[in-house]
């Protein structure tokens, strides 16, 4: 019996052996490149998270302002750029007169002085909307931003003006396919080569599906998508099957959670490079703050081999803290933010 037990054990060992060989990243190579950091929605104002629900107005839930940036907006976009951002991620919605706004809510109640479905504005109406009316710090007490950039809400022209030459990643705010459709042919009639650019196109199922026929070379993904490749990898990965839902894919993984993905880093980065899926690091999970990176020294917890994309909610101080020379704020604006991240980190404590 004893002899049993010794042999079930010893062969347990060598399965572990294995297995611990198969997923070693220090035997798997390193790739070309760096970090490739994508600013959500451009420069924007944080907003807290908790308890968030999908029709809560996060324009008066925004943290003590330390700019005067609104997301979705072409100087938002363009100081993301100026600001380290590799990539600037921005929402898109139809008009009723069959033109594209950049604009992130379903109806322009919460952020702008106006009432109703954006999708049911022609682009004329929205252009006479205040995009900061909504945003408030302190409970509505005072409206840091009213009045200030009235009309600056953009058409998709003027946002891929903004971005002539850099990557732009789409994110489809509806479930229509026919959302795809237009952008497609809003995208051609500007002769954006989105391929070349590396454009990148997500959201609902519906319209990804739909942009990655209309564009077969370019990278799209669903977040339904997502979560699959990343729940099968975190299954499957020690066998080093790649699933198969993270073929051509997008793999998630969280600050904190690094440890969970079989052969992190480099392994995982090579079995996602053998299929054609790209890897994706947000913020920690379960931060309050949002999906992306928030503080300077997160930075410092992505593996110096990693080569990947990451998710950014504040370009405006995680971007200078990688690319000190793309830093545009003046020395105030500068001491505004590092006050304001005193206060972020002492309300995690």
């Amino acid at each position: 019996m004893k002899g049993w037990i010794r042999l079930v054990a010893f062969a347990g060992a060598i399965i572990l052996l294995v297995f611990t060989f198969i997923n070693a990243s220090w035997l798997a190579g390193t790739s070309p490149g760096g970090v490739r950091l994508i600013a959500h929605r451009g420069v924007s104002q944080l907003f807290d998270h908790t308890d968030l629900k999908r029709d809560d107005c996060t324009a008066t839930r925004i943290e003590q302002p330390v700019h005067d940036y609104l997301e979705n907006t072409v100087r938002s976009m363009q100081a993301a750029r100026q600001m380290g951002a590799d990539v600037v991620e921005i929402d898109i919605a139809p008009t009723k007169d069959g033109q594209i706004a950049v604009f992130h809510d379903w109806t322009v109640d919460c952020r702008t002085n106006g009432k109703g479905n954006i999708r049911d504005k022609t682009i004329a109406e929205v252009k006479l909307l205040d995009p900061g009316y909504g945003y408030t710090a302190d409970s509505g007490k005072t409206f840091p931003f009213r009045g200030r950039q009235v009309g600056t809400i953009p058409t998709l022209q003027e946002a891929l003006n903004a971005l002539p030459s850099s990557p732009i990643i789409f994110n489809f705010k509806g479930t229509d396919a026919g959302e795809a459709d237009q952008l497609g042919v809003a995208l051609k009639a500007a002769r954006r080569d989105v391929v070349a650019r590396k454009d990148i196109f997500y959201g609902a199922p519906g319209p990804v599906d739909r942009i990655r026929q209309i564009y077969p070379d370019a990278f799209a993904w669903s977040k339904e998508g997502a979560k699959a490749c990343t729940m099968d990898y975190l299954k499957l990965g020690w066998t080093s099957i790649v699933p198969q839902s993270c073929r051509n894919g997008i793999l998630i993984v969280p600050l904190n959670r690094q440890w969970a993905f079989w052969g992190w880093p480099n392994r995982t980065i090579q079995r996602m490079d053998k299929v054609g899926a790209r890897i994706l690091i947000v913020g920690p999970y379960g931060d309050k703050r949002g999906m992306g990176l928030t503080l300077p020294e997160q930075l410092g917890k992505i593996p110096s081999t990693f080569k990947g994309y990451v998710w950014v909610d504040d370009i405006w101080t995680v971007g200078p803290a990688l690319r000190p020379n793309h830093d545009i704020r003046t020395q105030a604006e500068q001491d505004a933010a590092e006050a304001g991240l005193k206060r972020r980190r002492e309300a995690t404590k």
